[in-house]
């Protein structure tokens, strides 16, 4: 993602978003920047719109097949599809990471069982709970913060690219 791409984002920022489908609108926005071996870090609390914001990203890179949380699983592949716009068509890797614990060596661990690493070349790799963990696959990778206000759908995200 470039400084200001056809996202019309900036590499950082903040926006609020007061429906579920105003997150998963935003995750096509971003989407709309990605290309294979860019790697998204999302965090915040639980209910915050993390697989919400994924379900847009995947939308927005014309992934096949329904995105949903992958906590039982840790991991869920999304091959390729239409992409729209026309863009270049890219799979995307969804990691739930909040059962790999805590970010020690036992975490470095499971992550490194799961072969991101490999993925991260073919693939835009999304990882909900991923903070302190995954950063260490690359050099640069897109930070999404959510949180989202109580008794209420509105949510904030905050965005940086970060080395």
């Amino acid at each position: 993602m470039s400084a200001e791409n056809a996202t019309g984002l900036p590499e950082s920022g903040q926006i609020t978003l007061e429906t579920a489908e105003d997150t998963e609108a935003f995750g096509r926005r971003l989407a709309a920047g990605l290309v294979a071996g860019d790697l998204v870090v999302l965090d915040g609390p639980l209910g915050a719109g993390k697989t919400a914001l994924t379900r847009g990203i995947g939308a927005g890179l014309g992934v096949q097949g329904r995105v949903t949380s992958p906590t039982f699983v840790i991991a869920r592949e999304h091959r390729p599809g239409t992409r729209p716009g026309g863009g270049v068509p890219v799979g995307m890797i969804h990691v739930d990471a909040y059962r790999l614990g805590d970010s020690g060596p036992h975490a470095l661990d499971e992550l490194d069982a799961l072969d991101l690493d490999t993925d991260l070349t073919d693939a835009v790799v999304v990882v909900e709970w991923g903070g302190d963990v995954v950063e260490r696959l690359v050099e640069r990778h897109l930070r999404v913060q959510l949180h989202r206000e109580p008794e209420s759908d509105v949510r904030t995200a905050s965005w940086s690219w970060t080395s």
